[in-house]
């Protein structure tokens, strides 16, 4: 993970109910403009951090470390799905001023959709990124197969990123946290969103491939999909590109 020092950007603890969320970000969220809320895939918001600095040259920015593999107080909550939008959803309600562009990535994507359901009120736009898995991919060995089609893809500079959370979290978590993820049907939640949605994914992505994303936009009667280049990780690969999608969402 980049040094924080390096990045305009600060670290905060904030009450959400009985939970204190760690995040990385601009000091104030909301205002009549609103802020952006980041949540990063498999609880690992390194690999976000170039998106994170970019995004907040443009205004009120957040990255929200959940379930907090990083954080050394230990994780904020267990890490299915379910759990996870609880405490985003607490977190919105107490923390941001006002209604907010709340934008996931990878399972993250997941558990920002369910968030956004959970407290509607608080999210004036929802982005999708990369989000997982499609239907082919709730079974083990075609998602074996697709990671290692993307891998393949990658930028080799985001394993570094990642890695310091996956091996805090352990090997028994991030399956919990997978199989979480599989067991999600989003295309059976998005006809209830009632926020602008944008769906975005790398163009070489084989976890979030292009007729995924299309097949979302369209389950929602206010939505878009977006083909970026890159892979599964392309926030990280491509932050200036990634933070302008984003900032024009955040304009809309």
């Amino acid at each position: 993970m980049p040094h924080l020092k390096s990045l305009s950007v600060g670290v905060r603890y904030d009450h959400a109910g009985t939970t204190v969320v760690r995040s990385l970000g601009t000091e104030h969220l909301g205002g009549r403009d609103g802020s952006l809320v980041l949540v990063p895939g498999l609880g690992a918001p390194g690999y976000l951090l170039r998106s994170l600095e970019r995004c907040a040259r443009h205004g009120p920015v957040r990255l929200l470390d959940v379930p907090g593999y990083g954080d050394p107080s230990g994780p904020a909550c267990p890490e299915t799905l379910g759990a996870l939008a609880d405490t985003v959803a607490r977190w919105l309600a107490v923390v941001p001023r006002g209604p907010v562009v709340l934008a996931g990535h990878s399972t993250g994507a997941q558990v920002a959709l369910h968030a956004a359901l959970r407290a509607p009120e608080r999210v004036r736009a929802l982005v999708l990124m990369a989000p997982t898995f499609p239907p082919p991919l709730r079974r083990t060995r075609p998602l074996l197969a697709a990671f290692a089609r993307t891998a393949v893809r990658e930028s080799p500079s985001v394993v570094p990123t990642v890695l310091p959370s996956y091996l805090k979290a352990g090997p028994r978590r991030l399956v919990r946290s997978i199989r979480s993820a599989q067991a999600d049907a989003p295309e059976d939640l998005l006809p209830s969103v009632t926020c602008p949605v944008t769906v975005v994914t790398g163009e070489d992505d084989a976890l979030c491939p292009p007729e995924w994303i299309h097949r979302l936009a369209r389950r929602t009667g206010r939505g878009r999909a977006v083909v970026v280049p890159g892979a599964h990780a392309f926030p990280h690969r491509y932050p200036g590109p990634t933070a302008e999608l984003l900032a024009g969402v955040w304009e809309r």
